[in-house]
């Protein structure tokens, strides 16, 4: 059994690797066109499979912000999102067991990813493989998650009366 203040460094260590993937995930996210393009520049690395795919998916976003760069906001408004997100993880940080419900919102979030991937992907004509590689966003965010969630129980049982 660990001691108390074990858990809490346990407990804050996973909640900054989340916070780094939301980060990462968010900042990532501002320059796509420019990581599609190094992507499609050095397709070879990827499966045969993926590489017209990866091809195909640069020369829609260089084409569509050539034409509409207004609609990348939208992609500006998704990692602004990621980044407003990993804030609330904050909260857990400062205090894990009255902030737990956050720790739950997040570990459904991850949840959710899988529901969105299969439904709206084969409406948007997103390959298979490649909903399986979000639906791993979910898998990789749910595994902290769950440990910080089952860890703020352990040391909410070690002081019952609050």
């Amino acid at each position: 059994m660990k001691t108390e203040p074990e858990l809490r460094k346990k407990i804050k260590t996973w909640i900054v690797v989340f916070i780094i993937g939301l980060v990462l995930s968010g900042v990532t996210a501002f320059p796509i066109e420019t990581e599609l393009a190094f992507f499609a520049n050095h397709s070879a690395i990827f499966p045969q499979f993926m590489q017209s795919w990866i091809s195909n998916v640069y020369q829609a976003v260089k084409i569509t912000n050539q034409n509409y760069p207004y609609l990348a906001y939208g992609t500006d408004w998704l990692a602004f999102g990621h980044l407003v997100i990993a804030m609330a993880f904050m909260g857990p940080l400062k205090d894990p067991v009255k902030n737990i419900w956050i720790i739950e919102f997040g570990m459904i979030a991850c949840i959710m990813v899988f529901p969105l991937a299969f439904i709206a992907g084969p409406i948007r004509g997103i390959p298979v493989y490649w909903r399986f590689i979000d639906c791993c966003f979910g898998i990789f965010g749910i595994i902290p998650l769950y440990i910080v969630y089952r860890d703020i129980k352990k040391l909410e049982a070690m002081h019952p009366d609050k």
